[in-house]
């Protein structure tokens, strides 16, 4: 009998990486409309684009590497790159936002690595943590959510402000209404108005909180959560890592709360609000850079929940998953080697 080595992702099941890649990106369809309807077309419109420019990119450089362009790009891994990166930047960023971030996860994380398998970070979060870095006002620039705004921006309309920038201040204010509504995402707002004093309290009293987690916020990290449940259910990713995630992070937010409920944020605003539910389930669990065995992927996910509440509540940055997944995907070679299980017969050397 012949066998075959190869890289990871490796799976337990008879699926291959292209219909497990396919099935991801259709569980992260209700997330996805959630942010369309709260957010409006830009939101389409920069995963069209996304997934365009990585799949574009992922085939000129498999070219350039003499490597096959048909069968490497029908594992469907570019277009979930281009799709994770594009809900991940504000609906309306400038067209060259994507265009750079999907270019460093394809080309630099990526295939400069050697391809699927052998990439030591997650390519969407490193180009996010690249992109918010290295242009910070167009990473933090959210329009208003449908519910707060006054009127709401059409097809044409986006096109106009992703790719010609035109008139986008007039545009966006008339989305916003005479009176305007912070263009902030909550995390934002929470650690913009601690630093200038203010407790949760008075911070959750206003307008764009009215249903206790910034609006539209809750509904989209429970669209994602739906389809992170049912990937579960269809055994596409291990339950280890998003359970510890999610736990780790109510335990520390609990415990953050009780003592000091004036300067921290409750667990379930932090389980609800930013990329809580998108990461959990659809970035974290990423088989190539996560830890592998069964308590590696619970020391892995708990280290990523600490990380999160850690960064958001003493960091510079509001929304910390991005970060939280680098450093650990940094520690998970490391937390392989400590928990891995011993074969059968030998002994534990000193």
């Amino acid at each position: 009998m012949a066998f075959k080595l190869a890289s990871s992702p490796h799976l337990s099941t008879k699926a291959q990486t292209r219909g497990l890649m396919f099935k991801v990106m259709l569980c992260a369809l209700p997330g996805v409309l959630a942010q369309c309807y709260f957010f409006g077309w830009g939101t389409l419109i920069q995963i069209a684009l996304a997934i365009a420019i990585a799949i574009a990119t992922e085939a000129a450089v498999l070219k350039l590497r003499a490597r096959p362009v048909g069968k490497t790009i029908s594992d469907n891994s570019a277009a979930l790159t281009g799709l994770l990166i594009g809900v991940a930047i504000p609906a309306m960023a400038p067209w060259w936002i994507a265009g750079i971030g999907v270019v460093f996860a394809i080309l630099v994380v990526k295939q400069l690595y050697g391809g699927l398998g052998n990439n030591i970070f997650n390519p969407a979060m490193a180009a996010y943590v690249m992109l918010l870095i290295s242009f910070p006002v167009q990473m933090t620039s959210w329009v208003a959510p449908s519910g707060a705004a006054l009127n709401d921006l059409g097809f044409l309309q986006s096109l106009s402000i992703i790719f010609q920038g035109a008139d986008a201040e007039q545009i966006l204010a008339y989305r916003a209404g005479i009176d305007g509504v912070t263009m902030a995402t909550p995390l934002d707002a929470v650690k913009t108005g601690l630093s200038t004093g203010l407790t949760l309290d008075e911070i959750l009293a206003k307008a764009s909180f009215s249903d206790g987690f910034g609006i539209g916020w809750a509904v989209i990290n429970l669209a994602y959560l739906a389809g992170g449940l049912v990937m579960l259910k269809l055994k596409l990713i291990r339950w280890q890592i998003s359970t510890a995630i999610l736990a780790s992070l109510f335990v520390c937010a609990s415990i953050g709360y009780l003592l000091s409920p004036d300067t921290h944020m409750g667990p379930l605003l932090h389980l609800f609000s930013g990329a809580t539910m998108l990461a959990a389930f659809f970035i974290a669990t990423d088989p190539v850079t996560a830890a592998t065995s069964t308590r590696g992927r619970l020391i892995f996910g708990a280290l990523i929940g600490l990380l999160v509440y850690l960064i958001r509540s003493f960091g510079g940055y509001p929304d910390a998953f991005a970060f939280a997944v680098l450093l650990a995907n940094l520690c998970a070679p490391f937390i392989d080697y400590y928990v891995k299980p011993r074969a059968y017969g030998h002994r534990a050397s000193r």
